[in-house]
């Protein structure tokens, strides 16, 4: 039976039930929403084309980013002590890996409806299949360096799950945040900038309104520039500077991205293409 622990400093009772509260909502919804997307796969043999493949991919990401808040949510609302020092480099791992693959998968979707829509070029299997691996292969790349020494994985403020260590000032963690955040974050927001400057430039031109075009980017700059920024100020100023609740805000803010990508690419289309959960309705609505 975990032992519970006293309130992480900076916190409130009140203040750890509320953030707690939010973390359950936030996986709750992500995880069902995702999960409802990888049923409407598995389920609908009209889904499973090269382009849907890439939705798969990024539900899968987003479903394993809310199942890493769901353990955090329960730790913060049992009041659990933090995990051990194995224990919370296996959840930073895991969190880093999905969070990142959630990015790469952003943009490989709207590189995918840019080649689509704008170069009329189909995405074929022998496309699809290597932008996947490429997406999955690389966020487990980046996210492994910490564990042998390069970037650290440490305690969040509440105390209740782990994230790349941002409270100390040297080389190490500056190198690799520079690296990383060019790699992982600038490049995907420019390439998903581009394509959906591009596609609503051909939309206007073509006189077709298609749905979705600048979500993608706009989800990107609104979700993950609070935790760009924070490491950011972490890399030239003392993070300690901030108090913990403020520290804790890019979390809860990049948790929204799982249920925010599931309504942007499970329920919505483009030029009247049925979603994979209309796809799921229909088939219901059959057997019925």
């Amino acid at each position: 039976m975990a032992e519970s622990r006293a309130l992480p400093a900076g916190f409130g009772e009140l203040e750890v039930l509320a953030v707690g509260t939010v973390l359950l909502v936030e996986a709750l919804c992500g995880l069902s929403l995702n999960g409802l997307t990888i049923i409407a796969f598995w389920k609908t043999p009209e889904l499973r084309t090269p382009s849907h493949l890439l939705v798969l991919s990024l539900a899968l990401a987003d479903g394993g980013l809310s199942l890493n808040a769901l353990i955090a949510a329960v730790s913060s609302l049992l009041r659990r002590c933090p995990p051990s020092s194995g224990r919370c480099q296996a959840l930073g791992f895991q969190g880093f890996a999905t969070a990142l693959a959630s990015i790469s998968g952003t943009t490989a979707l709207a590189w995918g409806r840019h080649q689509h829509y704008c170069m009329r070029s189909q995405l074929t299997w022998s496309m699809a299949i290597p932008l996947v691996l490429f997406v999955w292969l690389s966020s487990t790349f980046w996210a492994a360096l910490p564990l042998p020494g390069w970037g650290h994985y440490d305690y969040e403020p509440l105390g209740t799950c782990c994230t790349l260590d941002y409270s100390t000032e040297n080389r190490n963690f500056t190198s690799f945040l520079f690296t990383v955040a060019f790699f992982n974050f600038l490049v995907p927001l420019f390439i998903t900038l581009t394509s959906s400057q591009l596609m609503e430039q051909h939309s206007a031109r073509s006189s077709h309104l298609q749905v979705n075009i600048t979500r993608p980017a706009r989800t990107l700059m609104l979700c993950w520039s609070p935790y760009a920024l924070l490491y950011l100020y972490a890399a030239v100023a003392d993070a300690s500077s901030l108090s913990p609740r403020l520290q804790m805000v890019p979390a809860l803010i990049a948790k929204t991205v799982p249920t925010i990508n599931a309504i942007n690419y499970a329920l919505g289309s483009e030029r009247g293409n049925r979603g994979p959960w209309q796809h799921l309705s229909l088939q219901r609505n059959k057997r019925d």
